[in-house]
């Protein structure tokens, strides 16, 4: 917990190659945690025997977001969900390498590593897979507090349902993290169905990375 709530500080107020160093030494220091535990490579998702079954479900996952996406920005009804004021400025070369870098160390591995692998699997081995899935999700919920304080400034869909008033900023976080926690139920459930850490990154990766892939090319 200790090292969650420092990571969680800082990597909100540092980004860029100081956010993915603190990314891996995060990683680093969990791993740490969880074999004095004496937790396992299993425990983590991480079993050498679980991988292939794993990537296959990353790779089914990531066609999965990718086709929904795509129907979500054709459809007129959904495209302004996509819409950020964050890629205004952005270009090619920022693109590629949020996609590519920031996205799959600074916020999938830190964050799946994190929350599905040593939590889930430490809760897991004491109380169980419901227990286990409780814990990590509330706690990845509350992850997110930070990086939603200004959702109703950066996305013209939220600033319009929730307005530009302290109340209705305070709304948006609060639902961010009611997503997110429903989110991560639905990463734990996938970590427990594929045994492997790989199917909640692939489909934790596809969310995010897509996303801006179709923010940038809708801007």
């Amino acid at each position: 917990m200790a090292v969650l709530v420092a990571a969680n500080l800082v990597m909100h107020r540092w980004t860029g190659l100081f956010g993915l160093v603190t990314a891996v030494v995060v990683c680093v220091l969990l791993l740490g945690v969880l074999r004095w535990a004496g937790g396992t490579r299993a425990d983590v998702g991480l079993a050498p025997g679980t991988l292939a079954r794993g990537a296959r479900w990353a790779l089914a996952l990531f066609g999965v977001v990718g086709v929904v996406y795509l129907a979500g920005a054709l459809l007129p009804a959904t495209r302004a969900l996509f819409e950020d004021r964050r890629y205004d400025e952005m270009n090619g070369s920022e693109l590629v390498l949020r996609v590519l870098v920031l996205v799959p160390v600074g916020t999938v591995l830190v964050e799946e590593i994190a929350f599905r692998g040593v939590l889930y699997g430490l809760v897991c081995r004491v109380r169980g897979a419901v227990w286990a899935t409780v814990v990590s999700s509330l706690l990845f919920g509350l992850w997110h507090v930070l990086p939603s304080l200004h959702l109703t400034t950066a996305k013209p869909a939220l600033t319009t349902a929730f307005g530009n008033s302290a109340l209705g900023a305070a709304l948006a976080v609060l639902s961010a993290v009611l997503f997110t926690a429903a989110a991560g139920v639905l990463f734990c459930e996938l970590r427990r169905r594929s045994g492997s850490l790989l199917a909640p990154m692939g489909l934790h990766w596809a969310l995010n990375a897509l996303g801006y892939l179709v923010g940038f090319l809708l801007r």
